[in-house]
């Protein structure tokens, strides 16, 4: 369940400079997903169940992006999404179907 970005950045030491350049790469993988990028759907999956790259553990956000990834076809997601279901309550599942739902319909709004 790893990627390129999250293994690159796994046994460095934190500084200053690291955060700036994990926070980019969030920022670069939210962009990526505004585009429909499954693989950045999963990259946000990954760093939100974590809790790397500068953001903190939070499985609802997690979910979301392991959900998305799913529905756009990346092979390892349903799985991962299913691990991190493994630890949430049925109310956690249903407000993350309902902001992956919300993602979808938002960017459905753009594309129109």
């Amino acid at each position: 369940m790893e990627t390129a970005w999250i293994k690159e950045y796994r046994f460095t030491p934190a500084t200053a400079v690291d955060f700036t350049a994990e926070d980019m790469l969030v920022a670069e993988c939210l962009a990526a997903a505004a585009q429909g990028d499954c693989s950045a759907y999963f990259d946000l999956g990954v760093a939100y169940s974590t809790g790397s790259h500068g953001v903190g553990c939070d499985l609802i956000e997690a979910h979301k992006w392991f959900n998305l990834a799913a529905v756009a076809g990346h092979e390892e997601a349903a799985a991962c999404r299913c691990e991190v279901a493994d630890e949430m309550t049925a109310r956690e599942i249903a407000e993350a179907q309902r902001r992956a739902r919300e993602w979808l319909s938002a960017s459905m709004r753009k594309a129109a």
